[in-house]
C-alpha cells in the first residue's frame, strides 16, 4: 500500500453550498414539526396512551442504533489490524458521531418538553435502563472523540489502537442497553426477550455499514477524488454478510416465540397479521424482509454488484429494510394488545383490554424524524469533511489495495 493523504475539501463550490442549504432546510423542517407538536399537543399526532412511541422513536433509534454499526470499519481497521481499512477508519469515526448526535436530537425533540432532560441528566434512576443510556452516549462521545484525535493527529497515532479498541467495546455496550430498552420490557410479549439485544447489535453493523457506503461514495463523486473497486468490493461482501446475519437473528426470535405457546398470538399478530396486526404483518414481509434483505442480498450475492449504482441501491434498500425492522419491533410491539391480566380471563373491559391500538404516523412526525435526524448527521459529516482532514486524497485500487501490485504482475504474465 502506498501512503495515504489525507485533506479536507475545499468547500467552495456551488453545489456544496447548495447541498448546506438542502441540509439546513430539513433541519429546519424537523425542528418546525417539534414546534408545532409542542405548541398544539401530541393530539396531532398519531400517538396514543397505547402508542407513546410514534415515528420519531423509529427514526431516533434506528439513527442511535446506525451510529454503532458506522464505526464498525473503523473497528476493523485498528482493533482487528486490516491495513485495506485503515483510510476508511476517520469518515467511519466522524459518521458515527454525527449518527447519534442526529438521533439523540429527534429524541430530546419528541420528549413533548425538551427542558426535563435536564431532570433526567440530574436525577440518575440507576435502575432505569433508559438512564444508563445517558451514560452511554455521553461516554460514546468522549471515547470516539478521542478515538478521532489519535487517529488525526500524527504524534498520538500510537495509540490509535487503545482507543479503537476501547470505542469498540463501549459501542457493543451501547447498542446492547439500546437493546435492552425493548428486551426488558417485560409487560409486552413483542418484547421481553434476551435474543432482542445482541440483534440490535448485528442490526447496528448492517445499518451503520449501509450508510457509510453511501456517505463513501457521495463524497468521492461528488469531489471528484478517485474511490477504487477494491474499496466498494470489500465493503460490499460485507454488508451482505451482515444482512444475512440480520435475518438469522430475525428467524432466531421469531422462531423462539413460535416454539412458547403464550406468544403464539403476537406472532400470529405480526407474521399473519391476524387480529388486526395487517399493517405489521405488510411492512415485515414487504419491506422488512423482501425489500430490505431479500432483494439486497440478491444484488450483493450476484454480478449485479459489480455495478457501482446497484451497490448503492442495494445500500438503501438495506436502510429502508432497517427502519421498517425498528417499525415492527417499536410500534407493532407497543399495538399488541397488553395482557393485563395473565392466565386469567377478563369479562368485560373498561380500557382497551384486549384491543389493538391504532396507529398512523403523522406528517409532521415523519417530518422531524427524518429531516431533524438525516438532516443532522449529515450536515456534521459535510461540515466534518470541510474543517478537518477525515477524506483520503485518493482510494484507487494502487494506493489502498495491498495485493494490487501483484494482481497486476499476474495478469501481465
Amino acid at each position: 500500500m502506498k501512503p495515504i493523504t489525507y485533506t479536507q475539501i475545499e468547500g467552495k463550490s456551488t453545489g456544496y453550498w447548495a447541498l448546506l442549504g438542502v441540509l439546513g432546510a430539513m433541519i429546519l423542517a424537523g425542528f418546525s414539526a417539534s414546534m408545532y407538536m409542542e405548541h398544539h399537543g401530541h393530539h396531532v399526532t398519531g400517538m396514543t396512551n397505547q402508542i407513546v412511541w410514534g415515528m420519531p422513536h423509529i427514526f431516533a433509534v434506528y439513527l442511535i442504533v446506525a451510529a454503532s454499526g458506522a464505526l464498525n470499519v473503523a473497528s476493523i481497521a485498528s482493533v482487528f489490524s486490516k491495513k485495506a481499512y485503515k483510510p476508511l477508519a476517520p469518515l467511519s469515526a466522524l459518521l458515527s458521531l454525527a449518527l447519534l448526535a442526529g438521533g439523540l436530537a429527534v429524541l430530546v425533540l419528541d420528549l413533548g418538553r425538551p427542558d426535563r432532560l435536564i431532570i433526567a441528566m440530574t436525577e440518575l434512576n440507576l435502575k432505569s435502563i433508559f438512564a444508563w443510556n445517558q451514560l452511554l452516549y455521553n461516554g460514546f462521545f468522549v471515547i470516539v472523540g478521542i478515538y478521532v484525535w489519535m487517529m488525526l493527529e500524527k504524534k498520538m497515532n500510537k495509540y490509535t489502537r487503545i482507543a479503537g479498541t476501547a470505542a469498540f467495546i463501549w459501542r457493543l455496550i451501547l447498542t446492547t442497553g439500546t437493546g435492552s430498552i425493548f428486551g426488558f420490557l417485560v409487560a409486552r410479549q413483542a418484547y421481553d426477550a434476551a435474543i432482542l439485544a445482541p440483534m440490535f447489535i448485528i442490526m447496528s453493523f448492517s445499518a451503520g455499514l449501509a450508510i457509510y457506503i453511501l456517505v463513501l461514495m457521495a463524497a468521492y463523486k461528488w469531489t471528484g477524488r478517485e474511490l477504487g473497486d477494491s474499496v466498494l468490493r470489500r465493503l460490499k461482501n460485507l454488508l451482505s454478510v451482515f444482512v444475512s446475519a440480520v435475518l438469522y437473528f430475525v428467524l432466531a426470535y421469531h422462531l423462539t416465540n413460535l416454539y412458547a405457546a403464550e406468544h403464539h398470538s403476537v406472532e400470529a399478530f405480526i407474521l399473519l397479521g391476524s387480529n388486526g396486526g395487517g399493517q405489521y404483518s405488510a411492512v415485515f414481509w414487504w419491506l422488512q424482509i423482501l425489500l430490505g434483505s431479500v432483494v439486497p442480498l440478491a444484488i450483493l450475492f450476484t454480478s449485479l454488484s459489480k455495478q457501482r449504482l446497484m451497490i448503492g441501491i442495494a445500500s438503501a434498500l438495506v436502510i429502508i429494510g432497517g427502519l421498517a425492522q425498528m417499525y415492527v419491533i417499536i410500534i407493532g410491539g407497543q399495538a399488541f394488545p397488553l395482557e393485563v391480566f395473565p392466565g386469567m380471563e377478563v369479562i368485560s373491559s373498561g380500557f382497551m383490554d384486549g384491543v389493538p391500538a391504532a396507529y398512523s404516523a403523522s406528517f409532521p412526525e415523519i417530518v422531524l424524524g427524518f429531516g431533524m435526524g438525516f438532516g443532522v448527521a449529515l450536515i456534521m459529516v459535510v461540515i466534518g469533511v470541510t474543517v478537518l482532514r477525515f477524506l483520503p486524497q485518493s482510494l484507487a485500487d494502487e494506493v489502498v489495495d495491498p495485493h494490487y501490485v501483484a494482481e497486476s504482475a499476474e495478469a501481465a504474465a
